[in-house]
């Protein structure tokens, strides 16, 4: 049906940019959280991405079972825009960590963008499905998920899928904006009405500020100013490796300033963010029970706060 295929063109146009999560983080933190008492360290030239790639593989044929190496290289590759490549490598980086649902999505992605025809490929398929019974909440999962709901035809479906997901999403996550379009996109395509229930989710949190009178504004979807694209492209210029070392020592950093000062709930607010974009809901859950105990006057707020970024 013309229908089906129109709307299953999400699948690649619409394609979340999730990838980008961890470098916008960077670009944030540094944004939001440098110490204002020391000079930045004199930025280095950013190798390019063909020496990334080759210093990865290089890595990866010293240590075969090095799985962060391998993981890493799937980024690179995949942000070179070689989608085998970066499937190749998701695919060892799962057979060392086969219970890491952020991987087998990153495996399906990478074998959506490297097929030419298939918009959903039977392989990428298993992926998506592995993911999500790891993890329920994975969002590149559930999004890939509902494409297929789209593909088969089931477009209403799928497009209560992707609405669940952007109830679920963090405010100005990275692919918050690409997940509106999409919904808006095939909604148009095959007459589903979804600007009121668009409208509705994005209310959410202004409903939760009103019913709770005496709490200030939520800045769960703020707290972190959303990076320029220069920042993002500075970000992204390093390899993999060094956003997440850089992503880590700020939020160290951050935990540090929020030991000796605990009763900040803006920097609790940002550490639960920040876990959270990192891909580690074990630990954003920590940083609110710290926080609640640290400030049990604002433990509303936080609570709500929590509920924006999808921390429960």
């Amino acid at each position: 049906m013309a229908g089906t295929k129109q709307g299953g063109m999400a699948g690649k146009a619409g394609v979340l940019a999730l990838g980008i999560a961890l470098a916008a983080l960077v670009a944030a933190l540094a944004f939001k959280g440098g110490d204002s008492d020391s000079e930045s360290e004199p930025t280095t030239a950013a190798a390019e991405p063909a020496d990334t790639i080759a210093g990865l593989e290089a890595q990866v044929a010293r240590n075969a079972d090095d799985e962060a190496a391998w993981r890493a290289l799937g980024f690179a590759r995949y942000d070179a825009g070689d989608y085998w490549g970066a499937a190749e490598a998701y695919e060892r980086a799962t057979a060392l960590d086969p219970e890491n649902a952020v991987l087998w999505s990153a495996l399906g992605e990478a074998r959506v963008m490297a097929s030419e025809r298939d918009p959903m490929p039977p392989a990428a398929l298993v992926a998506f499905r592995k993911a999500a019974a790891l993890d329920p909440k994975d969002p590149r999962a559930r999004y890939f998920l509902a494409v297929k709901r789209d593909l088969d035809g089931d477009h209403a479906g799928a497009v209560d899928d992707w609405l669940a997901l952007l109830k679920d999403t963090p405010r100005a996550a990275p692919w918050e904006a690409d997940l509106r379009r999409t919904i808006q996109q095939v909604g148009k395509i095959n007459g589903i009405e979804t600007q009121s229930r668009l409208a509705e989710i994005g209310g959410n949190a202004g409903d939760t500020v009103l019913a709770e009178a005496a709490a200030p504004v939520l800045t769960a979807g703020a707290a972190i100013p959303g990076p320029s694209q220069q920042d993002i492209a500075a970000a992204r210029a390093m390899s993999p490796s060094q956003q997440h070392e850089m992503a880590e020592g700020m939020v160290a950093s951050l935990e540090a300033k929020l030991r000796a000062n605990p009763g900040n709930v803006d920097g609790w607010v940002m550490l639960m963010r920040s876990r959270a974009t990192l891909g580690q809901p074990d630990l954003a859950l920590k940083a609110l029970a710290d926080a609640r105990a640290a400030n049990p006057g604002a433990a509303a707020r936080l609570s709500s706060e929590a509920k924006v970024l999808g921390i429960r």
